[in-house]
């Protein structure tokens, strides 16, 4: 017998016609279209809060309810799952997203319990019905009425229990598992999954040549450590000028980090063709294209993105005619040879969660062998397409080793011509970035970036 079972009401928690908040109302709308439709909400987000009439105030706390619930989810669940009357996945999906955004707002947000419960039922009430509102109700009020819903988590938090961590920090086990692996030490993995579920104000970069950091300082902001071109945003990035009209981007810092040190080996010699293999959706192309632009005119420099939708978006940021559409993989089907390549490599993203918040749900472990294989593959293609004496940056948002460390051996192991770089000799690096190797490892937690990993090859003559 199921003591948690919720008590039914025979009436509907409200009367007549629904008015839910417009701000809960896009938030639940950003969350259907991510956890049902496939929508990833750093894309989807800005054009949602564009198009609404929303005040400044309502569209920063439509932001922080999406992006937090989508987060979270995975802790609430464990709460919905001890009051639930019947099997999880018997559940409609549109009421577990209710129940979540519900759970955001009574335990991570300053929200007064009974406006918590009452909006969140009122806007139950608009997208799934009167009766079904009502089974919201009830379940809320048990969740919010249990004060040692969470106890177990705290009590077995510290065993180092892969299954009362992913609940208590809501991150999948695999993902925490390869943190530890990583990293050897459960109490800093405890560290990075604590910084994944903290907001992150956006980062702008200035593209040379269009923009400049205090052009985006008059909005407001302050400067990035460690890179030329950086700001750290003072609100939505739409509310700045040089983004709306394409002379800046919403880059983190770890990206813009990799961008400045790709483009300071032109100081190597030899740099006149530059490739960005796998562009899409072309931050780090814009910043290396405007950049050979604005100082070195007369180099050539291309971005290779094969999937059309987001070839689209780099051909936003960079003129369609240095866009190339090739399976990175097939080194024949590109024009000649370049002496720079970039790639940002397709990789589980296991650096971005805090930016992305839903990446930890779409990746599964199962995917990792496949992504490895694609990785190794776009290397050797990189160093076929390589002149002698040219430089190959391979670049992941992930600190798994399978995609960082074991790459570098594999790539180093199986080319012979490749030897590897220090970084610290093109560029200033925050503490404890650099590897013993000479490569990068950024971490959230660390250096308040994205996990970016880098490693810099050349190609001896």
């Amino acid at each position: 017998m199921n003591t948690n079972k919720p008590a039914k009401s025979s009436k509907p928690p409200h009367s007549g016609k629904p008015k839910p908040s417009a701000s809960r109302l896009l938030a639940f709308d950003l969350i259907t279209q991510v956890n049902r439709e496939g929508a990833y909400a750093n894309i989807r987000l800005p054009q949602l809060l564009s198009d609404s009439e929303l005040e400044l105030r309502d569209k920063a706390f439509a932001t922080e309810l999406s992006y937090g619930t989508l987060r979270m989810q995975g802790r609430y669940d464990f709460a919905i799952r001890k009051k639930i009357d019947r099997p999880f996945d018997e559940i409609e999906p549109k009421i577990i997203d209710l129940l979540r955004l519900g759970c955001h707002q009574i335990f991570e947000m300053r929200v007064p319990l009974h406006a918590a419960v009452g909006e969140t039922v009122e806007l139950a009430r608009k997208v799934v019905g009167e009766s079904k509102a009502a089974y919201v109700n009830a379940l809320l009020r048990a969740i919010s009425n249990d004060e040692e819903i969470f106890s177990e988590l705290k009590e077995s938090e510290l065993s180092g229990d892969l299954t009362a961590l992913s609940n208590a920090y809501s991150h999948p086990e695999w993902i925490i598992s390869s943190y530890h692996d990583a990293i050897r030490n459960w109490d800093e993995v405890k560290r990075v999954l604590a910084f994944n579920n903290v907001p992150a104000a956006p980062h702008l970069v200035a593209w040379r040549g269009k923009s400049t950091p205090a052009d985006l300082l008059e909005v407001g902001g302050e400067l990035l450590p460690y890179v030329s071109g950086g700001v750290i945003a003072a609100s939505q990035p739409l509310d700045y000028p040089q983004i709306r009209n394409r002379s800046a981007g919403v880059q983190d810092l770890g990206s813009q980090l990799v961008s400045e040190i790709f483009y300071a080996t032109k100081n190597l010699g030899n740099a006149n063709r530059w490739l960005d293999m796998c562009a899409g959706p072309g931050g780090k192309a814009a910043w290396v294209y405007n950049a050979l632009a604005t100082e070195e005119p007369e180099s050539e420099f291309f971005a290779n993105e094969p999937w059309e939708h987001r070839a689209e978006l780099v051909a936003r940021v960079i003129p369609r005619n240095r866009i190339l559409s090739f399976d990175g993989r097939e080194s024949t089907l590109f024009p000649g040879t370049f002496d720079r390549i970039l790639i940002d490599a397709p990789c589980t993203g296991l650096g971005a969660l805090r930016r992305r918040p839903e990446a930890r749900w779409r990746r599964v472990q199962s995917d990792l062998k496949e992504l490895v294989a694609l990785q190794r593959k776009l290397i050797d293609s990189a160093v076929e397409l390589l002149n002698p004496g040219g430089v190959l940056a391979y670049s992941t948002c992930s600190p798994h080793l399978s995609e960082t460390t074991g790459q570098v051996l594999d790539a180093l192991h199986r080319h012979k011509n490749l030897s590897l770089l220090n970084i610290a000799d093109f560029h200033e690096l925050p503490p404890e970035a650099l590897n013993p190797n000479g490569t990068m490892q950024l971490w959230s937690h660390k250096h308040n970036s994205d996990a970016m990993f880098l490693a810099l090859f050349q190609k001896r003559a």
